[in-house]
């Protein structure tokens, strides 16, 4: 290992144990959500509620020292400023004072985003790209680390305003915690019969400056020509195949040849393989896509799981990983 990616990797571990001594039995979602920390983006949750996202959350903020964790409950009443926070008038001093929403936290879980209007999705948009808010002129930075969460119910979309495609490409990875194991379920039965919550025995384990050694390390992990070549046509694939009408943009390229680094050094490797590209292709790309409306309907009579899966098989045929190419008969 080298000198950068080795302590990043022990962070990693001791970071990726704690939160499962919280959340039972979703490793590999675990690593999907650390490898966006370690990338500074953002997750988009689809899931059935009760799948322990708030936990996540609280616990990614519990496990860093000095972390903070806030949380949006989003409604239709829910103003911008009720995300980025408002100058209110104080009498004693005759001035206006800046009152800072919870957007100024470590971890935010935005619950339910597709509740809130679009004026209020749109306070994000400046958060999540730019890692700062501006409020009445004066552009104010967030904290580091910053990481947001948000959630999306797949079942109740009564009273919703779905998030714009420019919103959706903000989110470095879209994923689903879903339903426990029998086992893992047992588990947290048992975990939780105590008289006080897990996250209670929950203690810091990194501090604010071993993420920036985790950020550090990301730029470190090796990306052959090869497989970064691949990646930029693995993503370009998605604007030739007949199921979209638009594919994902250059920014998806980004997101996932990071995503593919990060994950690796999760894997405790300094090296990308092409495995890893595979792993985390759906969900990097697939909400950065617009599909063809005979593919959702579709996609609504399999089930999105299995359309899914049928999309990315179609981009790997269209552009195969590299060593799949060389062993092709000629």
């Amino acid at each position: 290992m080298s000198e950068r990616t080795d302590p990043a990797i022990e962070v990693a571990s001791r970071f990726l144990a704690n939160l499962e001594s919280v959340v039972r039995g979703k490793s590999e979602e675990i690593k999907l959500v650390l490898a966006a920390l370690a990338c500074r983006g953002h997750v988009l949750f689809e899931d059935v509620p009760g799948t322990a996202k708030t936990v996540l959350a609280r616990a990614i903020a519990g496990s860093i020292e000095g972390g903070v964790h806030a949380r949006i409950q989003c409604t239709p009443d829910l103003q911008p400023t009720d995300v980025t926070g408002l100058a209110v008038y104080d009498q004693r001093t005759r001035d206006f004072e800046f009152r800072p929403g919870p957007i100024f936290a470590n971890t935010v879980l935005v619950d339910e985003i597709n509740r809130a209007m679009p004026k209020t999705q749109s306070a994000l948009l400046e958060a999540m790209a730019e890692r700062q808010v501006t409020v009445d002129g004066v552009t104010r930075h967030l904290a580091d680390p910053f990481l947001l969460l948000a959630t999306e119910n797949p079942i109740e979309y009564e009273g919703t305003f779905p998030i714009p495609e420019a919103q959706l490409d903000r989110f470095f990875v879209k994923t689903a915690l879903g339903y426990p194991s029998l086992e893992d379920e047992l588990q947290v039965v048992i975990d939780q019969q105590a008289e006080h919550h897990p996250l209670e025995d929950l203690r810091p384990v990194v501090t604010t400056d071993e993420i920036g050694v985790l950020h550090s390390a990301v730029r470190a992990v090796y990306v052959d020509d090869l497989l970064r070549r691949w990646v930029i046509e693995l993503v370009r694939s998605t604007r030739e195949v007949e199921m979209c009408t638009l594919g994902a943009s250059v920014r998806g390229t980004l997101a996932l040849e990071r995503a593919a680094r990060a994950w690796a050094l999760l894997d405790e490797r300094e090296y990308v393989v092409s495995d890893d590209v595979e792993q985390l292709f759906l969900p990097v790309i697939a909400h950065r896509v617009v599909f063809r409306p005979a593919f959702r309907a579709q996609a609504r009579r399999t089930g999105w799981e299995e359309a899914l899966d049928e999309f990315r098989d179609a981009c790997l045929r269209l552009v195969p990983a590299p060593e799949l190419r060389d062993s092709q008969p000629a």
